[in-house]
């Protein structure tokens, strides 16, 4: 199996969207029962994560972290003028991998995928991939 592509539309600067149901029905669609899902954000100004999916409470502590971790204007030399957007991503990662057991992904309880968004609102896409295995 090659990879699959999940469309997502951001729609505000920073955003955390979770996109674990539509990669647990790509998982579900491969037939695939034992493996390895690898996501994958190819874009410079987003990225992946893992985390809890239940509080969104845990999500605007995340945006609102890394906010002041990473400042949006901190006299950076980009001159396109997102730096903040590239590091915060570099930060977060551009990939996670997540087992796959009898046909499932094997996530915690609380556990979603989110596509993290730092330079937006823009048309994103989230490569998916399962090895069998």
């Amino acid at each position: 199996m090659g990879y699959r592509e999940i469309k997502v539309t951001t729609h505000s600067h920073t955003q955390m969207i979770n996109i674990t149901g539509q990669v647990r029905e790509i998982v579900s669609q491969s037939g695939i029962i034992s493996g390895v899902c690898y996501i994958y954000v190819p874009h410079t100004t987003a990225g992946i994560t893992i985390n809890e999916n239940v509080d969104p409470d845990v999500v605007s502590d995340i945006i609102y972290v890394t906010a002041k971790m990473v400042p949006w204007e901190d006299g950076y030399s980009h001159i396109e003028g997102n730096s903040a957007a590239h590091l915060k991503a570099s930060l977060m990662g551009f990939s996670q991998a997540v087992f796959i057991d009898g046909g499932k992904l094997v996530l915690g309880t609380w556990q979603g995928i989110f596509l993290c968004e730092f330079d937006g609102p823009r048309q994103r896409k989230v490569l998916v991939k399962i090895i069998e295995g």
